[in-house]
């Protein structure tokens, strides 16, 4: 029996109804049809692919053409979740116009179901316009990597009051523009329940605790194949990089001692 698409109705109606929401990230096919077998509830094409697949340091450099590209091959393997696509850095600052013609370009090539935007009050513009033009829009505060130049380090946000009260009324503000939820990253978590409790859209917590209405990860963070540094938040469900690294000298010293490939592995008519 074929599932059921999860719609961004379907996102909205599982707060209502006290449903946790699964999320992680995938940049190519194969971890995109994985993780929408396994279940999840949104999977999302991150700028953090930058990082994580193109060695770079900052989710800076993650273009427009990079968005497209991954986006549309994790679409291939993609039937069954919320698929959401990040607006990369300076594809929705500029102005409002170049956002909602930014976000079509990913909604017409990439068949996204959803794009997310990085921060508050500044970008409420951008985002009525593109919900307006009949696309959904997902926020993101707290930690958000395309500012880490202003902030200078991916330490926690929000520890002082007035930041605190300022998240909370970005919140407010991102809702009131028509977003359908919104990232919470890397904040304390007692101010993520009193997000939380205070919208009546869905929050997804990153490093922000236990009281969002759901949860997402990095998958190779969570796979434990990216394991050049394990941010606190990151419970690790696989030790892969460990497993890829010797199935792979395996691999070289059986080709190398003359064990690979045997006859059996041989066509010998």
């Amino acid at each position: 029996m074929k599932s059921k698409k999860i719609t961004v109705t379907d996102i909205l109606g599982m707060k209502k109804e006290g449903k946790k929401i699964t999320a992680l990230t995938a940049y190519d096919y194969l971890f995109g049809s994985l993780l929408d077998e396994a279940g999840l509830d949104i999977i999302l094409v991150g700028d953090s692919c930058a990082m994580v697949v193109q060695g770079r340091e900052t989710t800076l450099p993650f273009s427009m053409e990079d968005a497209i590209y991954h986006s549309k091959a994790v679409r291939r393997g993609v039937k069954r979740a919320l698929l959401i696509a990040d607006m990369p850095f300076l594809s929705y600052q500029v102005s409002d116009d170049k956002a909602v013609e930014h976000a079509g370009v990913l909604f017409k090539t990439a068949d996204v179901d959803a794009v997310k935007l990085e921060g508050g009050q500044a970008i409420a513009g951008a985002i009525k316009r593109i919900v307006t033009a009949g696309m959904p829009v997902m926020g993101h505060l707290g930690l958000t990597p395309q500012s880490i130049k202003t902030f200078g380090s991916y330490d926690t946000r929000a520890k002082e009051p007035q930041e605190a009260e300022q998240l909370l009324q970005d919140a407010l503000s991102l809702q009131d523009a028509g977003a359908f939820a919104v990232v919470l990253e890397k904040i304390p978590a007692e101010l993520a329940k009193k997000v939380t409790r205070a919208l009546t859209i869905p929050t997804i917590g990153i490093g922000a605790g236990p009281f969002c209405d759901g949860q997402i990860l990095v998958t190779q963070d969570m796979l434990g194949i990216f394991d050049k540094f394990r941010p606190k938040f990151v419970r690790r469900y696989a030790d892969l990089a460990h497993e890829i690294r010797n199935a792979c000298q395996k691999y070289a010293d059986e080709i190398r001692n003359g064990t690979f490939p045997s006859s059996t592995e041989s066509f010998n008519d």
